[in-house]
């Protein structure tokens, strides 16, 4: 079912703290591609126990990132993300220089553990592809781009693809096609690392 959408800008502490622990960013991205699960559905998914994945689910919860979903069987109620989307964002550079390193290091360790994950579901995938049928297999891609632009327009860039891929994000795609299926998709964009040596 689709919901209005949600877009979730990281600064609190306490957030990126949950966030800073690799079964819990794939728990997020299991309730964001799939909608409301269980514990021991997240659990057969990423191979873990569901008394790990639920532990998790309730850290995740307290730094209120999930929520408990109403639909369930009475035993084990399923667990929903609460947001649509992340966005970690870097600290403010005039705030406390305390402040500002501890939340640098949060945020590339969280950022880290997101880029693990997505080659985590880039490598099963390419394991399990054979199973995927012909039309899938024909239009899963792996691109990458060296662009030359300016600050502004890497901006514009990013917008505009943020804008075209928006209407397709699964928990707020109001009436997707019966043969919808779950993707990945990620999109980093920085400067080369040479630039600024």
């Amino acid at each position: 079912m689709a919901r209005a959408e949600r877009r979730m800008e990281v600064t609190d502490g306490a957030v990126l703290a949950a966030l800073a622990h690799p079964l819990r960013v794939a728990l997020l991205y299991q309730l964001n591609a799939l909608g409301s699960r269980t514990a021991s559905q997240c659990a057969q998914a990423l191979g873990e126990t569901p008394a790990n994945c639920s532990y998790h689910l309730r850290q995740l919860a307290k730094a209120g990132l999930v929520a408990r979903d109403e639909a369930g069987n009475g035993r084990e109620r399923p667990w929903r993300s609460v947001y649509t989307g992340l966005s970690l964002r870097p600290p403010v550079d005039d705030a406390d220089p305390e402040v500002v390193t501890a939340a640098r290091a949060t945020r590339a360790s969280v950022a880290n553990i997101e880029i693990e994950e997505h080659a985590r579901l880039a490598r099963q995938y390419l394991r399990l592809e054979p199973r995927a049928a012909k039309a899938w297999r024909d239009v899963a891609g792996v691109n990458s781009y060296s662009l030359r632009l300016t600050a502004g327009e890497l901006e514009e860039l990013v917008q505009a693809l943020d804008a075209a891929i928006r209407p397709y994000i699964g928990l707020t795609r109001a009436d997707p096609p019966e043969d919808a299926q779950p993707v990945h998709l990620d999109f980093k964009a920085f400067l080369r690392p040479e630039a600024l040596a």
